[in-house]
């Protein structure tokens, strides 16, 4: 096959996963949740952190673990939860924190109540650069309501989550920490917000899940020598939340 032939066989295949885009976002949605905080005497009572997304049996979540405050006030009546709508109606449901790899920024929560819809998750070591997937979430938080956004794009390229500063003077203790535990995330082209931390990346054409979005923990180390962000986006592969699951008995 020639490179035109490799080019339009490339281009057929991104335009029949997005054709098949809208139908899998239909299915996508309800398993996507906000995580924050509630408390009832407090204005807003309700303070929203990130984005999670539920799997296994509809009742454990995954998020980052930036996401996750680092203490509540219990004795003002605080507690981690999170928000979803079904039925036209704004839901709360209290959570709690069942295992956290803050190596990797991964969180998994569990809620009571009757289980959500889920998201299967895929193989993240079959990621290519190149190939185009979506994500789901709340980019700015709930100022907008409970209505999850997708935005879609190409994985640019799978790269080490932290790279040698020039200089001695530009490591700091995070820096250093992720420097002797490397690993590779994916970066993408697509535009992501503080909101999105805990998105779902997955294939637009099955929905499987294949990174968890994050926009804090990846920045420190990508970009901790630019005054400014560069508003490109990364997300943190699945196998390192599938290890979390499996430790608790869910895969």
């Amino acid at each position: 096959m020639g490179r035109l032939g490799v080019l339009l066989c490339g281009w057929l295949l991104a335009a029949a996963a997005l054709a098949g885009l809208p139908e899998t976002i239909v299915r996508v949605k309800p398993a996507v949740v906000a995580v924050g905080t509630y408390q009832r005497t407090r204005a807003p009572a309700a303070v929203f952190r990130g984005t999670g997304f539920a799997v296994a049996d509809g009742l454990h979540l995954l998020t980052n673990a930036h996401v996750l405050p680092e203490k509540l006030a219990a004795d003002k009546g605080e507690i981690l939860a999170i928000f979803f709508k079904t039925e036209g109606r704004d839901r709360l449901r209290r959570a709690e924190v069942v295992a956290v790899d803050r190596t990797h920024d991964v969180a998994l929560l569990r809620v009571g109540g009757k289980p959500l819809p889920t998201l299967s998750l895929g193989d993240s070591d079959r990621v290519r650069e190149g190939a185009l997937y979506a994500f789901t979430g709340y980019p700015i938080g709930m100022v907008l309501g409970l209505y999850p956004v997708t935005h879609r794009g190409i994985v640019s390229s799978i790269t080490p989550i932290a790279i040698p500063a020039p200089r001695a003077g530009f490591l700091d203790p995070k820096l250093l920490r992720r420097l002797n535990q490397p690993y590779r995330v994916f970066q993408l082209d697509a535009t992501a917000y503080p909101g999105n931390s805990g998105s779902p990346l997955y294939d637009p054409e099955t929905g499987a899940v294949v990174g968890i979005i994050n926009k804090v923990f990846v920045k420190e180390s990508k970009e901790n020598l630019l005054s400014k962000p560069s508003g490109i986006s990364y997300a943190i592969p699945i196998r390192y939340a599938e290890r979390l699951l499996r430790q608790v008995g869910l895969r």
